[in-house]
């Protein structure tokens, strides 16, 4: 039976992971669960999308990585678990085992022991958990376990942050897109443009100041409404 602090630890995590302020924090707070249940070297988070496993947290100071790093289904230990939908303990030798797929963006992956579970939500696989010791280890029924119970818990929780981060950026895309739309019009308007010449007028100044074409075209729009107040004025 597992211990009831443990039951407790496992309770607290996955309400803090509920009560996360975005995607990226959801998925930070899973790895700081792994890592208090199983004191590890190493912890990522792949996250699917598609047919891509994509690296979405690190416990690790990988950040250049992060949301870059693929894996596809299938490739690696990471794509074995993610196809089989089961986890894998390996406690020696891990980069000796047949389906360990190394990656030179990562020179300290010569791990000995490895576990990886999957994520679930609702029966559906979302993501990848991988922990990982530089030195043998032994992973116990109940670390795999509870890992597992994670797994399927905060699997949920994840998919919801990552549907929501999704939906506020198409928001701001199409706040964006609004933007620009109205910064095209005055141009097209004043110097006579076509939207077309209005549009890549935007895109060079963008690239040229080193700033969004949301920057360029809200400092466009300032302007219209700076002019527009000194005439009625």
């Amino acid at each position: 039976m597992v211990e009831d602090s443990q039951v407790n630890v496992l309770h607290h995590t996955v309400t803090r992971i509920a009560s996360a302020d975005g995607f990226h924090q959801a998925l930070d707070r899973v790895l700081d669960f792994a890592v208090e249940l199983v004191k590890c070297d190493s912890c990522f988070i792949y996250v699917l999308s598609g047919e891509d496993l994509i690296l979405r947290a690190s416990k690790n100071p990988h950040q250049e990585l992060l949301d870059r790093l693929k894996l596809r289904i299938g490739q690696g230990i990471t794509g074995w678990v993610a196809e089989h939908r089961e986890p894998v303990a390996v406690f020696k030798e891990a980069y000796k085992d047949p389906r360990f797929q190394r990656f030179n963006e990562l020179p300290e992956d010569r791990y000995e022991a490895f576990l990886s579970v999957p994520l679930f939500s609702r029966g559906r696989l979302v993501g990848v958990m991988n922990l990982q010791h530089g030195d043998p280890h032994v992973y116990t029924e109940r670390e795999i376990g509870l890992l597992a119970t994670v797994g399927s818990l905060a699997g949920a929780e994840i998919e919801l942050a990552r549907l929501e981060s999704q939906n506020t950026e198409l928001s701001q895309q199409l706040e964006t897109r609004k933007i620009v739309e109205r910064a095209k019009g005055i141009l097209q308007r004043d110097l006579g443009l076509t939207e077309e010449q209005a549009y890549l007028s935007i895109q060079r100044q963008s690239r040229q100041k080193r700033k969004t074409m949301k920057e360029i075209a809200e400092a466009i729009i300032l302007s219209e409404e700076v002019k527009s107040g000194s005439k009625a004025d």
